[in-house]
């Protein structure tokens, strides 16, 4: 499988979402990345259901629906209804982790788990065979723009580790900080999609720009 380049929404230009909803459909990304924040699990306020709505309607692509929100288990059926394919919950966020996995999945979703920088892969070991996917933060979540944590590196490969170990089927996404600096020593690690947002949409030829990431991290 290649590495999936996944664009993340919140960089784009909200005044012309249409638009670049139909220029990541003509890309070589594979996802759709949509960060969804209720200033409260972290110090920022992002988008809801009206956005997800417009995706729904315009993306041709996988919706990837990352939940930094606290009580995300309120909220799954009706992301399901929005739209969302991929549906990832954070680890720090989920009293009971199985039940919101199975719940997510019980909705015709893949289940995934996010870690915030400081939350260890160990913490995976009972649930990992549960989870189609694990979101690595390599940055501190709430905003974009941030520097890349470079001890993502190695988390990636000890969840590459842990995955193997236990046979299981899971994807592992990183999120934060994504270039093309860093993205095929982090598909090398073991990342299966990566996620790029103002790496791709500040640049003057974002479509060009998804189209070098896919390629050098699957050089």
């Amino acid at each position: 499988m290649s590495v999936i380049i996944a664009p993340s929404v919140l960089s784009a230009d909200f005044g012309n979402l249409q638009r670049d909803c139909e220029m990541i459909n003509q890309s070589d990304a594979g996802w759709y990345h949509v960060d969804v924040m209720d200033g409260v699990f972290v110090p920022n306020i992002s988008f809801g259901f009206p956005v997800m709505n417009v995706l729904k309607k315009h993306a041709t692509k996988t919706l990837d629906v990352h939940l930094m929100i606290v009580e995300p288990d309120r909220y799954i059926q009706r992301f399901a209804e929005a739209g969302a394919e991929v549906l990832t919950v954070h680890y720090e966020a989920c009293t009971h982790l199985h039940r919101s996995l199975a719940e997510i999945k019980k909705h015709g979703m893949k289940a995934g788990v996010a870690l915030n920088p400081h939350t260890p892969v160990s913490n995976l070991n009972g649930i990992i065979q549960d989870c189609n996917l694990v979101l690595v933060m390599s940055v501190n979540p709430g905003f974009g723009g941030q520097a890349f944590i470079e001890n993502t590196h190695r988390k990636v490969s000890e969840l590459k580790e842990l995955i193997e170990k236990n046979n299981a089927q899971t994807l592992i996404e990183v999120d934060g900080g994504v270039s093309a600096q860093n993205a095929r020593s982090l598909a090398q690690a073991g990342a299966d999609v990566l996620v790029a947002g103002n790496a791709v949409f500040a640049t003057p030829d974002p479509l060009s720009t998804i189209a070098a990431l896919h390629k050098t991290a699957n050089s």
